[in-house]
């Protein structure tokens, strides 16, 4: 992966997307899909002021094929554009996962897949599809990939992001609490958004709604992965350290012992996080089947700086050894 490649990606999708957006009423965001249409079609898009056309076809024209830049120097390329216009975002929703962790995310994600056939994915919170397609890169392997979020302007920065990297995925624009056309899948991921879920009448149908006021999403979205899940399936949550405590926590833990063997709790390096309070963790789980088994022992660790290079080492040659033990005895 060139250094090069990716900065000259960026600044290519900054400078058009800033020209677009002050030309026009299109916000930077939404700029950068229209940026990404005009590359992967090698042409302005129509929807593009007149006076703007030849300038974007002279820019675009400048790089070299897009075929000659690697999958992960596109998704870079583009990440450090989304990461510009998400700056000062309030919403949790406009945040993107680290790369450090999707990274980790994904060598997990490749110990637990079936080895044989095309394994299936899904992120219901997908967002720029960030996350998935760097898991998609790491597998190198035929994968039917899904992802939902109700926010459209995401949802879009996800196709063009995706399309950019070659990745086929289908996106649902939808609320992804309420039911998907989607078939059984080997395996959940997600970035949970921490808050409240608004929406009442639906949580009802969940059994982790609150008993009193608002359920919260995090726990509903865990519920709802979990029904997507074939029996032996797998869920891998980034979760707030704090997700096993306050109210609505004892349901929780009751729902997740009913329907789920815990596999494991990674909590994340303590340096990632301006404040502890916002800590995070990666949470391992199975949907409970006829012929499944609990590990002996979860796996529970608290991650070295990923910035420690021997210090990680060490830390997955322990968890290489904890999987290798898992795998002889399924």
């Amino acid at each position: 992966m060139e250094q090069d490649k990716i900065e000259q990606l960026y600044q290519l999708i900054d400078e058009l997307a800033g020209k677009i957006e002050a030309a026009t009423e299109v916000p930077y965001l939404d700029a950068i899909t229209l940026v990404c249409d005009s590359i992967l079609e090698d042409e302005p898009k129509e929807a593009l002021p007149s006076e703007l056309q030849e300038e974007v076809k002279q820019k675009i024209s400048e790089i070299s094929n897009i075929d000659d830049w690697t999958k992960e120097e596109r998704r870079k390329g583009m990440q450090l554009a989304i990461l510009k216009g998400m700056k000062g975002s309030t919403q949790q929703q406009h945040y993107i996962t680290p790369d450090a962790v999707a990274m980790f995310m994904g060598y997990l994600i490749q110990k637990l897949l079936p080895i044989d056939g095309t394994p299936r994915l899904f992120d219901p919170v997908i967002g720029t599809a960030n996350l998935m397609t760097a898991v998609l890169n790491q597998l190198k392997r035929d994968v039917d990939a899904y992802g939902s979020d109700v926010d459209p302007s995401l949802v879009q920065l996800g196709v063009a992001n995706a399309n950019l990297q070659q990745q086929d995925i289908e996106f649902f624009h939808q609320d992804s609490l309420r039911p998907f056309l989607l078939e059984p899948v080997d395996f959940v991921m997600a970035d949970l958004p921490v808050g409240y879920y608004p929406d009442d009448v639906n949580a009802s149908n969940y059994e982790l709604q609150a008993q009193e006021g608002h359920s919260y999403s995090h726990h509903l979205l865990m519920e709802q992965g979990l029904n997507y899940l074939k029996d032996g399936g797998f869920g891998l949550f980034l979760i707030p350290n704090f997700l096993f405590e306050g109210d609505q926590s004892d349901q929780l833990h009751e729902f997740l012992q009913k329907h789920t063997h815990v596999f494991g709790v990674l909590q994340l390096p303590e340096t990632m996080f301006k404040n502890e309070k916002f800590g995070k963790s990666i949470f391992i789980i199975q949907k409970k089947g006829s012929e499944t088994t609990p590990p002996n022992q979860a796996l529970i660790a608290q991650l070295p700086s990923f910035k420690n290079a021997k210090a990680m080492n060490d830390m997955l040659t322990q968890i290489n050894e904890w999987f290798k033990e898992y795998l002889s005895k399924k």
